[in-house]
Formats: structure tokens, sequence, C-alpha cells
């Protein structure tokens, strides 16, 4: 792969990390599968990713697909996944010859041999023969800085699109000053929830380094045609760099944003800044022990999982799609709470903790302004995916003894979440993308808090969201027990049972209910998975799901059945967990081989590198935390159970300066089991450790070797029979 370029400015630590990191991967289909990434240009959490226009976006459909072979733009986007529209982009396009303003029409032909793609820079030659345009980008957090080079004796033009074909965005030049503005209202998933937002735009500011001439299309207005401007440049010109400023707030605060990241013309002094920004961010875990391959997907994972949620702060201010005002203090988007819930965010605690509290802090601002903390805002509520997860990343954060946000006003919006069915509950059946509904939060709840589980026959997705429900009630548990509440915290735990109810003791499989306490069929009622992921979705409670399976024996040997039946689906998020319940059963040695497997099978170092959708960052989360050796089962509990390192030695610096330790000796790819194990010395027969002895600074010791032994099969999970 095309994916990296001459090594710009080095921070302290002997090797560029940066280098590492491959943003190709899971950008195309293969033989491993299509994990639906872009390769953006943009610093960690960055409100503007940059990213090579070789299709228009839409839902599903990504801006970028490596299969692609022309480019019609480059698009500062906000898009978070495949299955999520962008909102309020910009595209920017270089031109020679004549002026082309269709997408289809103006696509230069690529290829991936003149493509560059790094975390900081990308780099491509669009054209053919001696009219070929060569475009350089790097960015910041609100702003990107691109570099044009034109082919001898043709017109050289950059068109700005503000908006595309039916979508009556803004835009005027001023050739005095040497820039065009505009904004874009555009958000494709507009339709996905309640809020209608008559204020919301995508501002866009745009200069350049020559005189140009400028001019608006269309001529006239058409609805049918896109909006936006063209610069045009004399014929001497043969280089010329544009910077682009964007915003939420106006054009103003666009233009106060370039002004602050990127106030000159220095293209290299800007991408060293960036690079510099994400080696201090990937510099928080150092290992040793993989190889080159292994390094790739490693550090690149960990770029993706730094992504997101998407910084929404603007210098003090921040837009709310939550009630279309502009607010003081930070915000974030792009809380994909369904997946990352899982992984990423307890992999954020680690490696962003800084950002931790401000994240909570934006969740419970959007329940202030548009009463719930949202499950997928994209920018606003789009009742994408079930649960209300949003629960367990307040959970987790206030669990690990976060701050920065208001722990009573915590436990007023997961309250709420749990105790208040939506708007319609008895009418909806809440389906996936259903237009026009209120917000769904926990669908079915109405009928929930009656009869301890979602009906299939009158809620969509039911058996999931009842699992979802349970697991979310036990995070509400424990917010209810840090803020005080002994009743609620008694009364959440019980609730956080009802996993129970939807468990067939005939199948041995949990299978949804209808209304009337019938079983509905085996198939109906799950979300990205069946009867055989989601028997074992019980997070909180693997005890209580040994107990149900008739002992840990039993439960081994679902777990044997489910991994040689070949009906793991690693794809999809509800079975990230599943190799590590062996740790639960008394046969760890299976998690070690299962881990190791996946690891192998799932993820390279390729354009289909990735086995499903990254969906902002979940994917990658796990392999990090695989590749480690320990991984968060019940991430709001603070427990990470202990897989099979690839690492023969990592170090995670935390935030405080204190670092956490992992050594694997003879953890080469051939020994995979663990022998023994200890912790600052001290022998370690349970097959975990905690978010605790991370921050505290502890070393994990483990002795690998060839074959499988009993290390931590004498551990017993809590609750189990």
């Amino acid at each position: 792969m095309a994916v990296s370029g001459s090594v710009v400015g080095r921070a302290a630590c002997a090797e560029d990390l940066v280098d590492l990191v491959h943003p190709l991967i899971g950008t195309g289909g293969g033989p491993i599968g299509y994990g639906r990434t872009m390769p953006v240009v943009t610093p960690p959490f960055g409100m503007t990713g940059w990213v090579a226009q070789t299709r228009q976006s839409g839902h599903p459909g990504l801006s970028y697909y490596y299969k692609d072979r022309s480019i019609s733009g480059f698009v500062g986007t906000h898009q978070a996944a495949l299955w999520m529209g962008d909102y309020g982009e910009v595209v920017i396009m270089p031109e020679s010859g004549e002026a082309r303003t269709l997408p289809a029409e103006r696509a230069l032909p690529f290829s991936h041999r003149d493509e560059v793609a790094r975390p900081d820079y990308y780099r491509v030659v669009m054209g053919e023969g001696g009219q070929a345009i060569r475009a350089e980008m790097t960015a910041a957090a609100h702003s990107a800085l691109f570099r044009f080079r034109f082919p001898a004796g043709a017109a050289r033009r950059v068109l700005v699109e503000a908006s595309r074909a039916g979508v009556a965005g803004g835009v005027r030049v001023d050739e005095a000053k040497g820039e065009i503005a505009g904004y874009n209202p555009r958000r494709s998933d507009a339709d996905l929830g309640p809020l209608t937002l008559p204020r919301f735009r995508g501002y866009f500011v745009v200069q350049f380094s020559r005189p140009a001439r400028m001019s608006t299309y269309p001529a006239m207005p058409a609805p049918d045609r896109p909006t936006g401007a063209f610069a045009t440049f004399d014929a001497g010109t043969d280089e010329v760099e544009v910077r682009v400023g964007t915003s939420f707030i106006s054009v103003e605060q666009a233009r106060e944003n370039l002004r602050r990241e990127i106030p000159g013309w220095d293209f290299e002094t800007v991408r060293r800044a960036l690079h510099d920004v994400w080696q201090e961010k990937l510099d928080r875990i150092a290992v040793e022990g993989l190889n080159g391959e292994q390094r790739h997907i490693f550090y690149t994972a960990l770029y993706h999982a730094l992504l997101y949620p998407r910084s929404l702060s603007e210098y003090g201010r921040y837009y709310s799609a939550f009630d279309d005002r502009v607010h003081e203090g930070d915000s974030y988007t792009d809380f994909a709470t369904w997946d990352v819930f899982r992984a990423e965010f307890s992999l954020l605690t680690l490696v962003a903790p800084e950002r931790i509290g401000g994240m909570i802090q934006a969740l419970l601002q959007d329940y202030q302004q548009g009463g719930w903390m949202p499950k997928w805002p994209n920018p606003s509520y789009t009742n994408i995916m079930i649960g209300t997860h949003a629960d367990a990343l307040v959970a987790e954060a206030i669990g690990k003894g976060f701050t920065g946000f208001d722990r009573a006003l915590a436990w007023e919006a997961v309250r709420k979440d749990a105790t208040v069915p939506p708007d319609g509950d008895a009418t909806n059946d809440w389906r996936d993308r259903k237009p026009g509904t209120p917000y769904e939060a926990r669908g079915g709840l109405s009928y929930a808090l009656r009869l301890g589980y979602v009906p299939a026959d009158r809620t969509a997705e039911a058996a999931s969201g009842t699992l979802d429900d349970a697991y979310d009630d036990w995070c509400v548990a424990q917010v209810a027990r840090a803020v005080g509440r002994q009743a609620d915290y008694e009364q959440f735990l019980r609730r956080s049972g009802d996993y129970r109810t939807i468990f067939n003791p005939a199948t041995r499989f949990m299978q949804a209910r209808n209304l009337d306490g019938s079983w509905a069929g085996p198939d109906v009622g799950w979300t990205e998975g069946g009867k055989w992921v989601y028997t074992f979705d019980v997070l909180h409670d693997v005890g209580g799901l040994i107990g149900l399976m008739g002992g840990r024996d039993a439960l081994a040997a679902r777990l044997d059945r489910y991994f040689d039946g070949d009906y793991n689906w690693h794809s999809n998020e509800p079975s990230h967990h599943v190799p590590y319940l062996y740790d639960f059963v008394g046969q760890p040695w299976k998690t070690q081989e299962r881990v190791r497997a996946i690891m192998r099978t799932e993820y390279a170092d390729r354009v289909s590198g990735l086995d499903g959708d990254d969906d902002c960052g979940q994917m990658s989360a796990w392999y990090v935390f695989s590749a480690l050796g320990f991984y968060p089962v019940n991430p709001a509990s603070g427990i990470y159970m202990i897989g099979s390192p690839l690492v023969s030695r990592a170090r995670l610096r935390m935030g405080d300066g204190r670092v956490f330790s992992v050594v694997a000796d003879r953890g080469a790819a051939e020994a995979p089991y663990i022998r023994s194990a200890t912790l600052d010395g001290v022998a370690l027969a349970s097959p975990m450790v905690t978010y605790r002895d991370m921050v505290d600074g502890r070393t994990l010791y483990l002795v690998m070797g060839a074959k499988p032994s009993r290390w931590g099969a004498s551990w017993v999970a809590p609750g189990a029979r």
C-alpha cells in the first residue's frame, strides 16, 4: 500500500509512530471484509476530517472507497460511519481546462501508485499525461491547507462546492479579500429524529495564496444543480495554496478558527504540527515484540480509535444540535454508543483521560438541551441502534473517578433513560431508520417495566433490546450507588437480572417473547446478530449466565459449539467479548487460543484488513486491547479480562505520569499460552487486571508457553454455580 511519505517533525521518542499508521486499512473490500473507514487527515477528535472524494457520500456510502478510480474533490467531512450520513460538508477541487460543476463531470482519474495517505498528510496526482494536477493536504482541528500544482498551458481554477444538487446552500465571493465563504444546511439524517434544526449550517471560509478572479454558480437558481464558486488564476500560476476554515457557528467563526490554526502559508509547519499531535497521542502506548505487519495494524487501530467522538468545540463555544443554539463551553458528537461502549470508550479512558470529563459533560448538555442523552448523535438524535448506552459511558466514567461533569445531573439523565418510556412507545415499533419518529430512548420500555422484557410483537429488535436494557440497568445501578441512592441501586440491580426473562430453558438459548408471554421465533428480535451471539450477551453477570446454562462446563461446551460451528460474528460488535468468556468457565487457555486466532484472521495490513464496520473505532479498539493482552468484557466495571498478548512488552502512559506495563516472557506467536502471571511481583491467580492496577502504574508479568496450561482455571466468577 502506498501509505507513507517523508517524515516531518519527529517527537522526542526514538521511533516515528505516525509512519506506522496506514489509513488505507479498512477502506476497501476483500477476503477479510470491508472496514468502511476513510483515510481522513485530521487531529485526534478533530471537528472536520479531510479526505479525497471518490464518490458522493450517502447512507450507506462513504466519500472514499479504495476501489474507485477517480476523484471529484476533497471533502471536509463530518461523516463518522458508512450507515450515518454526512452533514455540513464542503468540497474543494482543483481544475484545469473547461469548468465543470457536477462531480461526475469534474472527476479526474488517479492511481494508488500516486497516492500517499497518512494521518497528517495526503498527496495524490490526478489526471493523465501532461494535464495531471498534484494535490496535497494537511489539516488542523477545524481547518485544512491544500497545495495544488497545475499543468502548464491550461486554465487553472479551484472549485468550492457549498452544497450538492437539491440542497439550498449559500456562497459569496470577495475578490478584494481573496475569499469565498458560504454554508451548507445539509443533514442527511435529518429525517431520522424529532428535531428540525432550522438554524443548522456547516459554514466555511476559503482563502487563496494567489490573486484570483471569482464567480459563483449556477448563474440562476436551479434546485437540480449544486451551489458553489470558482477561483480562477492567471496562466502563469503553477502552484496555489488554499486554506479552509469550517464552523457550525458562523462564517465569522470559521474565519476565526482559520486565523487561529493556519494564519499563514507555511504548509510544512502546519503538517509538522499535526504530525506532532498524532505522535504524542500514539506514544501513549509503546509496544515491543510485534512484527512489521502487526505494528502497522496496531497503530492504525489506535489512530482509528482516536478519531471519535468528534469535538464540536470552537474555542470556547459550540453549536448544539439539540436546541439549535450556540452555547458557551465544549461539546462532542458522533458517539456511536451501541458500538463504542464495549471497548473504544474504555480505551479512551486510558489514552485520552484528559477528554473523558468533557465527553460525559457533552452528553449531559445534550440531555439538558434536548431532553435525553443521545444514542447516536449525527449531530442530533437519529434513533440509530438500540438501548441507552450513554448510561454505560456515564457509569464507566464515574466508576473510574473521572470529574468535570455534574454527577447529580448524570443520575437524573440515566434515571430518565431507565424509567421514562419514549413518546408514542405503545404505538411505535421503533424500526431502525424509521423516519419522523420521536426520540426512541429505550424502545418498548413501557412494556418492559411491566413484563420484564420487550415484546417482539410490539417492538422491533426486542430480544436484543431486552438484553441491552438489562446491562444499562446495571450501569444505572452503579451511578445510583455512586451518588448515594442505595434504594435505587438495589432496584436497578434487580432489574439488571431481567435478561433471565428471555432465556428459554428448553433450548438454553436467549429467545424473544411476545406480549402474551409466548416464545417468538428463534430468529426474531435480534440486532446485528442472532441467538448464538446474544445468548452470551450478559456482560454484567456472567456468573448468572453460567447458572442458567447449567454450570461452568455447560457454558464452556456451548462456547466450543459456538466457535467450532463458525457462529462467531466478529464483524459485528455483540460478539466482541465472547472469546474472553472462557476466562469465566475455568478454561482461560481457550480464551488465549480464540483471541489469537481472531487477531490473525480478522485483521491485516491491507485495504480489506478489517472484518466489518469499524464503527467509530470499536473494531479497532478490540485489536488494541487484545494485542496488549486484556479486554473489558464489562467495561463499566473497570475490570479487564486477560487474553494472550501479541506484544512482548507494552508501556501505557497513564494521565498522571505513571506507567502500566505488560511483559510477556517468550510471548512470540508460537507461544500463545500463559503459564503463570504476577502483578508487581505477586502471584496472580485470577485472569484479570483492573483499571486501578493501571493507574497505579503496576507491572503485569506473564510467562508464556507453547502448550495450554491451567493458569487462571481455579478462579470462579462471582455468582457462578
